[in-house]
């Protein structure tokens, strides 16, 4: 049983992900269905985490939009999402961002990675 659902798993991963981490500001390129037209709709934000494995892997970005905080998850290997694009480099030293939820304005942001 197990093998085979690691076969069924394995047809649905995507052949190329985005590279990025934690702490990472990225660009969410999002399919969104409206009636019978699609389209692609754009969030912008910072990666608190990413989580699981195989084509269970999901990220989770938090944006501030007009004051209010708005996080989204996405799994990676979904057909919604089109691309993840990489805007700014985190430095972080954790895994999983939860203490920017407490956090507003310039206290809320993540140092850039410096190369």
């Amino acid at each position: 049983m197990n093998k085979i659902i690691r076969e069924i798993e394995k047809e649905q991963l995507k052949e190329k992900v985005d590279s990025f981490k934690v702490g990472d500001t990225v660009r969410v390129h999002g399919k969104i269905k409206e009636g019978n037209r699609e389209r692609i709709q754009i969030f912008e934000g910072t990666v608190l985490k990413i989580q699981g494995g195989s084509n269970r892997k999901t990220f989770t970005v938090r944006k501030i939009s007009n004051g209010v905080g708005v996080e989204k998850t996405w799994p990676i290997h979904s057909p919604n999402v089109e691309k993840v694009e990489l805007v700014r480099a985190g430095k972080v030293r954790r895994a999983k961002l939860f203490y920017l939820r407490d956090r507003v304005g310039k206290k809320a942001k993540v140092k850039e990675l410096m190369k």
